[in-house]
């Protein structure tokens, strides 16, 4: 292994605390959150089992890192109940109203305006 793979290859944890293994070299049976929800998991409460580890200039650590939980410990995701779906439904409701003329748009208002473009654009609006 070259030596950016060496600096993320810790399969002990002596080094960092829990076993690393470089980006997209992780051993079968491990698994990230958006995986383990591809296949229908969670991680269920379970502890970190491992981390992927890459180097990264922009990032300020100067490495990127995703968690990787055991396939085997991981739980079935929890399924949608009614009142579930209906907050959900609600609180898309109030992302895509504007604050300000109460119009309801078939998409989510921008969050760095706080109000829809019309309402952003016109100078006779109250502020909040």
């Amino acid at each position: 292994m070259g030596t950016a793979y060496s600096r993320c290859y810790d399969p002990s944890g002596a080094r960092y605390g829990i076993p690393t293994y470089p980006w997209k070299f992780a051993p079968d049976g491990y698994a990230t959150r958006r995986q383990l929800r591809e296949q229908g998991l969670r991680p269920g409460g379970q502890p970190i089992a491992a981390q992927l580890m890459r180097t990264s200039r922009r990032r300020k650590a100067g490495a990127a890192f995703a968690y990787l939980y055991r396939v085997d410990a991981a739980k079935p995701v929890r399924p949608m109940t009614s009142r579930k779906w209906g907050a959900l439904a609600l609180a898309m409701l109030a992302r895509r109203t504007c604050p300000v003329c109460r119009i309801t748009y078939g998409y989510c208002l921008p969050t760095s305006l706080g109000m829809c473009l019309i309402c952003a654009n016109s100078d006779n609006h109250a502020t909040l």
